[in-house]
């Protein structure tokens, strides 16, 4: 097994980065960034996220930022470029919507081509379709990000052609030490960590949902509905929780169905379905608590900062990819993955006690500051423009 602390000097390069004021320091040229994604961007996921967030705040600079990926429908902004239709792929005990089909590897193989990119950016670099595709013609400087977490059947499978593979990539970085264990105990390497980052501005400037008087105090889910993510936990939970509350639950997945069975007519209870970003960030802002009761396989805790940032009360499993961004007590209450008994307690805590809740969501709001997107764009570009100038020292 690999040296889990290749790559990475101290417990320092962990911490977020300190917000800075001038996000826009260097009067470099604007550049041509290509940004991979290797899930379908129609689909909400937490690496779908961090890609358009990304090319959001670099094009915002100026610069001319483009994602490639999978598009099950229109494009969810102007400035993706779609490569085809997702297949459903089992990946990371959950379905990943992948474009691993010959055609899609074409399309990306043309538009590589015919963009005159100064770097490439390839998320989760190692995926079937566009993503490894990139990789393999390797026709630019390349950066890649890993974002999973946990086991992979995939790493440990094909070891020892993807570590020959990873070779090809310039630069390589992971948004998590649980990310960092993962790629490192299979493929070695030496990586940089860099945290996930959130568009904090934009959901502090959202609108708020606005709520009957008098109306029960909320708790939010959001996320799919699979075994995973642990909405099964979160109804039983709920059903044992003494305050008079309501849960709202958005998403959906190959389990819904059989939940809502379990929960019966609770009339408590409101499936929303998949909501827009929008609304996302909207009811956030009007819940009084947000739980992620996941159970396993996440690397980073974007949803509890998205949380954070919309001030609202933040109750979550004690994964180690969550306490990556969350400290029970300080700015969260974390309870053990998969105890119901446990999440009741913790939401009754945070719905019942003001002054608790009032202390950690100011503490989450101040924790979420650390992690702004523009802080983010700040290292990659840093990063761009070094492979960028070593590849012209070597022409």
């Amino acid at each position: 097994m690999a040296d889990d602390t290749a790559g990475l000097q101290t417990d320092d390069s962990l911490a977020p980065p300190e917000p800075e004021a001038d996000h826009g320091r260097r009067p470099d040229r604007p550049l041509r960034i290509g940004i991979i994604c290797p899930y379908s961007l129609t689909v909400p996921g937490g690496v779908q996220m961090q890609v358009l967030g990304l090319a959001r705040e670099l094009r915002r600079r100026g610069h001319e930022a483009r994602v490639l990926g999978p598009c099950d429908g229109p494009p969810p902004e102007s400035f993706v470029t779609p490569i085809g239709n997702s297949l459903p792929t089992a990946a990371n005990g959950s379905v990943a919507p992948l474009a691993p089909d010959p055609p899609a590897v074409m399309r990306t193989i043309r538009v590589l081509d015919e963009e005159a990119f100064d770097v490439v950016h390839v998320h989760e670099p190692l995926a079937p379709g566009p993503s490894v595709t990139a990789v393999l013609t390797h026709r630019h400087p390349t950066v890649g990000t890993f974002h999973a977490a946990g086991v992979s059947a995939m790493y440990r499978l094909l070891s020892p052609f993807l570590s020959r593979l990873i070779n090809r990539i310039d630069r390589k970085v992971v948004v998590s030490k649980d990310a960092l264990a993962l790629v490192q105990s299979y493929l070695g390497g030496s990586y940089e960590v860099l945290f996930n980052g959130v568009e904090v501005a934009q959901i502090q400037r959202a609108a708020t949902m606005q709520r009957e008087p008098g109306a029960r105090p909320a708790v939010f889910f959001c996320g799919r509905h699979e075994t995973r993510k642990g909405l099964s936990v979160l109804l039983d939970a709920f059903g044992q929780v003494s305050t008079d509350a309501e849960l709202w639950i958005a998403g959906t997945g190959p389990d819904t169905d059989e939940l809502k069975r379990r929960a019966g007519d609770d009339e408590r209870i409101t499936w929303l379905g998949r909501v827009s970003d929008e609304e996302k960030f909207a009811r956030l802002k009007a819940a009084d608590v947000f739980c992620a009761p996941s159970l396993g396989g996440e690397s980073f805790g974007v949803v509890l900062i998205e949380a954070m940032a919309a001030g609202t009360t933040v109750v979550a499993s004690s994964l180690d990819g969550y306490q990556n961004v969350a400290t029970h007590d300080r700015d969260a209450l974390l309870s053990p993955p998969g105890d119901a008994a446990a999440l009741a307690a913790s939401l009754d805590t945070a719905l019942s006690d003001p002054a608790l809740g009032e202390r950690l969501r100011a503490a989450g709001t101040e924790r979420a500051r650390s992690f702004a997107m523009a802080a983010l764009a700040d290292r990659y570009l840093d990063i761009y423009r070094e492979l960028i100038d070593a590849r012209r020292a070597r022409t």
